[in-house]
């Protein structure tokens, strides 16, 4: 798929948490075509200890505006600064980067489950909305430490049903996702995931005890986005692989993890 190099335009700066901002850009020109999955790299303008571009999860694409959303975790000085952005502002984006989800032709009898970690919630958004567009609808499983942690519900629930769990159970069951109640009913023929590598190896566990076909979405360090730098390789049965160029989804059977 076809890389591209955009100024655009920060149309929305939404603080959806103390940790968390949501931010929506635009452009003159219609966006390019994307897929769940993929992500962006982001240059930090005014910032004088980030030289890097920060790799971001593409959250969601809002074809009707013309916007790309990205869910910002603040982590760094990076990160922190990419938060400040106003209205208006210009934002440099090169996207989009990596493969995405598979999504089969035919998904007639698929039963996906989406477990999203964290910020590993941010392309699970995407991924549902594209397999509604395709008439299926999607489960979604999704952890965090409190329930303020637990971002975008009211998108997640207009796309499918919605399960919670919290580490201090303010909000759904309490507990990781792993340990949620729903995985007992083995009624999913398809997981898809993203969030904190632990989290990631136990549904990872989970899919190949039960004989599911699992999709995870891997968040090693990524600098250049293209499979240059060498410094996100994963060890797979293929040798190793740039997560940011041969990923970062890749099919469990792929990775050598101790599952």
């Amino acid at each position: 798929m076809k890389k591209y190099i955009l100024d655009l335009v920060v149309t929305q700066n939404i603080q959806l948490h103390a940790n968390y901002v949501l931010i929506k850009l635009t452009h003159v020109n219609p966006l390019p075509e994307m897929l769940p999955g993929q992500f962006a790299e982001i240059r930090i303008d005014g910032s004088n200890t980030t030289f890097l571009r920060r790799p971001i999860s593409i959250n969601y694409v809002d074809k009707a505006n013309n916007e790309v959303w990205f869910l910002v975790q603040l982590v760094g000085d990076g990160t922190r600064k990419l938060a400040t952005v106003n209205q208006g502002d210009v934002i440099n984006v090169v996207m989009p980067l990596g493969n995405g989800f598979t999504i089969p032709q035919s998904i007639a009898t698929m039963k996906p489950l989406l477990v999203g970690g964290g910020v590993g919630t941010a392309p699970m958004l995407m991924l549902g909305a594209e397999l509604v567009k395709r008439g299926c609808q999607p489960t979604f499983l999704l952890g965090a430490r409190s329930s303020k942690d637990l971002l975008q519900l009211e998108h997640f629930e207009k796309l499918g049903d919605v399960y919670t769990t919290t580490e201090d159970g303010s909000m759904g069951e309490r507990g990781y996702v792993t340990q949620h109640s729903i995985l007992n009913t083995n009624q999913f023929n398809m997981i898809y995931t993203c969030g904190p590598k632990p989290m990631m190896v136990s549904v990872a566990r989970y899919a190949k005890a039960h004989e599911i076909n699992c999709e995870v979405s891997l968040e090693n360090m990524m600098a250049c986005g293209v499979g240059a730098c060498l410094c996100c390789v994963e060890n797979t049965n293929e040798g190793h692989l740039c997560v940011c160029k041969e990923g970062p989804v890749f099919n469990i059977k792929k990775l050598l993890w101790q599952i």
